[in-house]
């Protein structure tokens, strides 16, 4: 199946794509890997006339860390290159976790770590490490430019918060505090198939309590969200077996999947709970905490 008939317009700048994305919106669409879009268009999910191509625009794959400043990922750094980076995996484990689990490798050479966000899918794998890590998205556009959390990057499927002329042309992940623990789960039919339900959790330790929490659902919801009546079960408490199975349980009660092809809602709800637990007993034990009895 070919894909439908587009004017291919490459761009030398940032700049220079919010300038052709605003002369011609709300047509005109971002391309950097394209392994979402071009499936959409072909499928004629999504026929955009004009498609502007960061991809000469110097400068836009970078990974890079810098102590007290935390990370930086530019819109054509690719998903395999983030599970590859020492920097991610020594710092940020919950990222490397994701970006390992998501699709092959040959997609995951291809795919962006922007464009799995921009994507706007509910179940997108990067989605809940950035936002329990609390990453912010820094926006470009003909206007100037703008940061918001990813968190609150999402509206619905497939939407996200950004405008027609915009681009996100950086993704930045604060230094985790001080031996936190993060970990990502994910349940799919095979390993590298689409999340049917994800849960990512980072805790921060106070002592031998649990002095803060972030547990994020993906693929359960019309857009990632926060499990926040899990967190508060735990937040500042001695985590304990039966706390722990509580908030798994608050997760789930707060998760609201649909049933389709692939599975059922009341299936997707029960790994919610079991995915919710799991991570959050991971990043437990990355803290250093222990679950007494």
């Amino acid at each position: 199946m070919n894909v439908p008939a587009f004017e291919y317009l490459p761009a030398t700048s940032l700049a220079e794509a919010c300038a052709l994305l605003a002369a011609h919106a709300p047509g005109a669409r971002v391309i950097a890997g394209g392994t979402d879009l071009l499936v959409k268009m072909k499928h004629r999910r999504l026929v955009p006339p004009y498609l502007v191509d960061l991809k000469d625009v110097p400068g836009l794959d970078h990974i890079r860390h810098d102590t007290g400043d935390g990370l930086r990922i530019g819109p054509l750094a690719t998903i395999e290159s983030v599970k590859q980076s020492v920097d991610v995996r020594k710092r940020y484990p919950m990222l490397h976790q994701a970006a390992a689990c998501m699709a092959t490798v040959p997609i995951r050479n291809r795919a962006t770590v922007v464009g799995n966000i921009c994507n706007g899918s509910p179940s997108a794998e990067m989605a809940p490490a950035l936002i329990a890590l609390g990453a912010t998205a820094e926006i470009v556009g003909v206007d100037g430019a703008r940061s918001a959390l990813v968190e609150d990057f999402f509206v619905g499927p497939g939407c996200t918060i950004l405008r027609p002329d915009e681009i996100v042309a950086e993704l930045r992940v604060p230094e985790p505090s001080a031996g936190s623990g993060g970990i990502y789960e994910k349940y799919s039919l095979r390993r590298m198939d689409v999340a049917l339900a994800g849960a990512a959790a980072l805790v921060v330790p106070d002592g031998e309590t649990c002095g803060d929490i972030r547990v994020v659902l993906s693929a359960v919801a019309p857009t990632p969200i926060r499990a926040t009546a899990a967190e508060r079960v735990l937040r500042g408490q001695v985590p304990t077996e039966a706390l722990l199975a509580q908030a798994a349980a608050e997760a789930a009660a707060q998760s609201r999947p649909i049933s389709d092809i692939r599975g059922s809602a009341e299936m997707r709800v029960k790994k919610v709970e079991e995915l919710s637990g799991r991570a959050i007993r991971g990043a437990l034990k990355a803290a250093r905490l222990e679950v007494t009895r």
